[in-house]
C-alpha cells in the first residue's frame, strides 16, 4: 500500500524595516486572521511563479511598492501546522527586502483596513501569532522554526 504524502502549502511574506520599525497590515474581510496583523503575503500564482515572484507581485499588488529580486533575502523559513479552519501544513517563507521603490499604502482595501509600521520592541496585541513569532526570529537570526505541531 502506497502512503499518502503531506500536502504542504507555500506562502511567501514580504519584510519591510525601515528605522527599526517593520510594517504590518492588518487583515480584513479574508476569512482568515480578520483583524490581526500580519505582513503583506501571498501563494505563487499558477504553477509557474516562484515564491521570490509571489512575493514581488503581492508587493506591488497589497502594498504598491516595487522590488527587485536582488534585493531579496530569505530571513525565516516557518514549518507550520495550521488548526483553522483546516489542520493544513504549511511552509512560510519571509523575504526581506533591503530596498524598494514607493512608499507602502493599502491597495486592496477590501483585504486590508490598516498599514503602519511599528516598533520592533511594540507589536500591536492582535499580530497573528505566528507572525510575532516569526518577527522575534528575524530579529535573533534565527533561520528556521516550527508552530503548531
Amino acid at each position: 500500500m502506497k502512503k499518502e504524502r503531506p500536502r504542504v502549502i507555500p506562502t511567501a511574506y514580504l519584510v519591510l524595516v525601515k528605522e527599526n520599525k517593520i510594517l504590518l497590515s492588518r487583515r480584513y474581510n479574508t476569512g482568515f486572521q480578520n483583524g490581526q496583523y500580519s505582513f503583506p503575503a501571498g501563494h505563487p500564482a499558477g504553477d509557474e511563479e516562484t515564491l521570490s515572484q509571489a512575493v514581488i507581485r503581492e508587493a506591488r499588488e497589497e502594498i504598491g511598492v516595487e522590488v527587485d529580486s536582488a534585493d531579496l533575502e530569505l530571513v525565516h523559513v516557518m514549518h507550520r501546522k495550521q488548526m483553522e479552519p483546516t489542520s493544513e501544513r504549511r511552509i512560510n517563507l519571509f523575504f526581506a527586502a533591503k530596498n524598494w521603490r514607493g512608499e507602502p499604502r493599502v491597495m486592496e482595501p477590501d483585504k486590508c483596513d490598516d498599514l503602519r509600521w511599528f516598533g520592533l520592541d511594540s507589536l500591536p496585541d492582535n499580530t497573528i501569532p505566528y507572525v510575532r513569532r516569526a518577527i522575534g526570529c528575524f530579529r535573533r537570526n534565527v533561520r528556521y522554526s516550527e508552530h503548531g505541531f
